[in-house]
């Protein structure tokens, strides 16, 4: 097969593709109920049967999975083949507690590969293009899931890694990769780190970025674009679903991750009530996988907030942005905030460094928020005192809450080598 050509099913009718889904969706529950003690346990407590999904819709009588489910299962009750069947296993980083586990069977890394090169495809590459996964490896699933995807493609892998800065800088300059994946967090550092170098970003051998593994704004699109003059598109994926690649931006569009819907099925369902939204509405993102036998996940609750818009470049559905995760979500005084929306008015002062941090801290009895930023370079500190007021001002017109805000120099804030950590909780410690 040649795999810089779009595949039949990207190019498939609507109906082709349901009844697709349909048939590998009743395949899937079934596997689940027949060899997982957990599905089978979850389906009889429902009253509920494979044999009951009869349309699409009928998914909706099935119970949702939460990352709960895999904690209390921890490591390997979740998997659905023998131990032998098992070639790999990932693990999420465990920052909210225990970790995940995932296992993967061949077949499933087979699929997984495909999806991958299949996103880098809609990115515009092909086997003639170099590209740098920085994104980490080992158990974290975006380093071995991007590697995977390109050597698929046929493509040339720098296996960078994360961390390292200045050395993924040097390589950059030496190797002269065509694309680049990683944190979009963290391509700021690499950004920094090849103007330090040599001058500028814009000059390198890289027109394609693709970022995933956190969410940021259009803002944060316009300056890793403009700084390092690439096209910057969108990945998505969640280790217990699969990795990355389990949406992707197509280049010719531009307009949000389109789900590779032959492999993934959404819903968005109301967070409070857990009720099954229409296409368009916003909620919370759930996945079902239709093709994975190590480890399927019935109706998972990402906790991502978004809407299912219908295909542009594709006649699969897209996911908008994300706006946020229902469990990053912060309340302050009764407004529900999300980083995001404080990101999006940091961006908008282009004094200001894309690099912050948001302390949640008590003020009385009263919860509020502390804004760290940095300014660039050439900004003086009187400058600082009246960037720090036009953001508070900002913050207060938009979002609708009074914060403080405190505008250090550049370089002042942790750097982070992956997933940025970008709120800090110190109620508890105060």
């Amino acid at each position: 097969m040649n795999m810089n050509a779009i595949e039949a099913i990207e190019r498939a009718s609507i109906d082709e593709l349901r009844s697709l889904q349909l048939q590998r969706m009743q395949k899937t529950l079934q596997h689940a109920y027949d060899h997982s003690t957990v599905y089978k346990q979850k389906f009889d407590a429902a009253g509920v049967h494979p044999s009951d999904l009869k349309t699409l819709a009928d998914l909706a009588k099935f119970p949702f999975t939460t990352k709960q489910d895999l904690r209390d299962n921890y490591p390997f009750g979740m998997f659905c083949v023998p131990q032998e069947q098992i070639v790999r296993v990932h693990a999420s980083s465990g920052t909210t507690g225990q970790p995940t586990v995932v296992g993967y069977t061949q077949n499933d890394i087979n699929i997984w590969s495909d999806v991958v090169a299949r996103s880098l495809r809609a990115a515009g590459l092909s086997s003639k293009d170099t590209i740098q996964v920085s994104y980490g490896y080992g158990l974290f699933t975006g380093g071995l899931g991007a590697h995977y995807g390109v050597e698929r493609l046929g493509a040339t892998v720098i296996p960078m890694s994360g961390g390292q800065t200045d050395k993924q800088a040097q390589l950059i300059h030496d190797f002269k990769p065509t694309a680049l994946m990683v944190t979009p967090s963290y391509c700021l550092n690499i950004i920094e780190a090849l103007e330090r170098k040599f001058g500028s970003a814009k000059d390198c051998s890289i027109r394609t970025g693709v970022f995933g593994a956190e969410p940021w704004t259009n803002e944060m699109r316009k300056e890793i674009e403009e700084r390092l003059g690439i096209n910057a598109l969108d990945i998505y994926g969640l280790s217990e679903v699969m990795g990355p690649g389990v949406a992707m931006e197509c280049l010719e569009s531009k307009d949000g991750p389109t789900i590779w819907e032959d492999h993934f099925y959404p819903e968005i369902i109301n967070p409070e009530t857990g009720e099954v939204l229409p296409d368009g509405e916003l909620g919370e993102l759930v996945f079902t996988t239709i093709t994975k036998e190590g480890m399927p996940v019935i109706r998972y609750r990402t906790r991502d907030l978004t809407r299912l818009l219908p295909g542009t470049a594709r006649p699969m559905r897209r996911m908008d942005k994300i706006v946020g995760r229902s469990d990053d979500m912060m309340i302050i005084r009764g407004v529900n905030v999300f980083p995001s929306q404080i990101e999006e008015q940091i961006l908008h002062i282009p004094q200001l460094e894309a690099n912050y941090q948001i302390q949640i801290c008590k003020q009385g009895h009263l919860d509020t928020l502390h804004i760290r930023t940095e300014m660039r370079r050439d900004t003086n500190e009187v400058m600082a005192h009246q960037l720090a007021q036009q953001l508070k001002a900002q913050i207060k017109t938009m979002v609708g809450i009074s914060i403080s805000v405190e505008v250090l120099p550049e370089g002042s804030l942790p750097r982070s080598e992956g997933k940025a950590q970008r709120v800090i909780d110190i109620r508890k410690s105060a």
